[in-house]
């Protein structure tokens, strides 16, 4: 059975970081694109960024140069640091798998964790 559960979420102050995790079990971790969403309160899902399997990162305008996507492949676990965090990075932060890298996050990801609040005052 495939899950993903994310951790490392909760309150910082503007201009602080927090480092989130992804741990992945139930399929062959390595091969698969894995890729970071939020959602801010009354607001859609936004992209945040994606890891090919071959290493590749691809982030969102919003969070480029901000936030490093990196992942362990020996401990099945997707990162997402973040830094210099803004008011408006307050959401609910999920990640994504799926065989397949869609493009700037569109298309209806595989497999999806229950996410991790940040909430950034």
């Amino acid at each position: 059975q495939v899950q993903l559960v994310e951790s490392g979420g909760g309150s910082v102050q503007a201009g602080g970081s927090l480092r989130l995790s992804c741990a992945a079990s139930g399929y062959t971790y390595s091969s698969y694109c894995m890729a970071w969403f939020r959602q801010a309160p009354g607001k859609g899902r936004e992209w945040v960024g994606m890891v090919h399997p071959d290493g590749r990162q691809v982030y969102g305008d919003s969070v480029k140069d901000r936030f490093t996507i990196s992942k362990e492949n020996a401990k099945n676990v997707l990162y997402l640091d973040t830094s210099s965090l803004k008011p408006e990075d307050t959401a609910l932060y999920s990640c994504a798998a799926d065989t397949y890298c869609h493009p700037g996050g569109g298309g209806s990801w595989m497999f999806w964790g229950p996410g991790t609040q940040v909430t950034v005052s």
